[in-house]
């Protein structure tokens, strides 16, 4: 996936430019042999005036272009200083998985009803400002079909709900059918949602890994610079629900794995997200080279679910 909300200059147009400079530099700094008299038959003294005279005309050329480079980079900077999206506070979520047979996933649905009680409660207090429940639309033999959450701006408060559950006194009979079931506990600090509820939503998760050598601040700069400015705009026209990019606060997975994941309210909102991100593709072609320097594509793995939740 290749994010970018920021302006910078058309590569081809660019490259036009910086070589109709280096060309006007070329002329100017390379006297003909009739300007400097030295014949192709000169001395050689002669013949090694010349080679200076061509390695300068080289060098001019380089420097031509370096100069073109960083005049690009910092045009792009004050836009960049002025615009780039901060962090926030550390937003958590739990994750509950399960893969349930088939036979039973109307019962989910049941299940999500019994513990509305206790998340509309925790909600209403503050304890936590977001909940839902997902069902997997693309299925993999080894993956979930169902999952259930509920996000809070502390892991206090994950845990408090988690320990009401735990204390409930009728735990859900489908979800002892679950052939499987893991726990994920997620952290962010770049996100935004609308407030409210929603149904026959669509969630896309797309999961990543940093190459090795990626910067320590990867994850910070490609937020800034690439995703959040993209999913800002479709959250200011109503084309997202909610987003965040997540990395996992207790370590279950490699550390280096990240997350983005985002809400649309029908299935029409994911081709819009698919039309703005190719007009960023376009608009910022320097984008996909900064994100293939940081981030290493074999481990990319996309995730489609039906979603049913709600926002403080």
């Amino acid at each position: 996936m290749t994010l970018d909300g920021k302006r910078f200059y058309d590569r081809s147009t660019f490259a036009s430019h910086s070589l109709t400079f280096v060309s006007q530099q070329a002329n100017v700094a390379t006297p003909r042999a009739t300007e400097t008299g030295l014949a192709s038959t000169g001395t050689v003294q002669d013949r090694q005036l010349r080679g200076e005279i061509k390695m300068k005309m080289r060098s001019t050329s380089i420097f031509a272009v370096v100069c073109a480079f960083a005049m690009m980079f910092v045009a792009a900077a004050p836009a960049q200083a002025q615009d780039q999206p901060k962090e926030k506070p550390p937003m958590y979520s739990y994750v509950a998985f399960w893969d349930i047979p088939r036979a039973q996933w109307g019962e989910m649905e049941k299940a999500g009803a019994s513990s509305q009680n206790i998340l509309d409660k925790a909600m209403a207090d503050g304890t936590i400002i977001g909940f839902g429940y997902d069902t997997n639309e693309v299925h993999q033999a080894d993956g979930p079909t169902h999952d259930s959450w509920w996000s809070s701006m502390s892991m206090a408060g994950l845990l408090n709900v988690l320990d009401k559950f735990a204390k409930s006194a009728s735990p859900s009979p489908v979800l002892g059918t679950s052939t499987k079931h893991w726990d994920n506990i997620m952290v962010s600090r770049f996100y935004n949602w609308h407030s409210g509820s929603y149904k026959g939503a669509y969630t896309r998760v797309a999961s990543y890994k940093l190459k090795p050598d990626a910067p320590n601040d990867a994850l910070e700069m490609l937020s800034k610079t690439l995703f959040v400015p993209l999913f800002e705009k479709l959250i200011s026209d109503g084309t997202v629900i909610e987003y965040e990019i997540d990395t996992e606060a207790i370590h279950t997975e490699d550390p280096s794995t990240f997350w983005i994941a985002f809400v649309t309210p029908n299935a029409e909102g994911m081709d819009k997200f698919d039309v703005a991100l190719r007009q960023v593709q376009k608009t910022n072609p320097l984008g996909g080279p900064a994100l293939g320097s940081m981030v290493d594509f074999t481990n990319h793995r996309d995730y489609l679910e039906s979603s049913t939740g709600s926002y403080k």
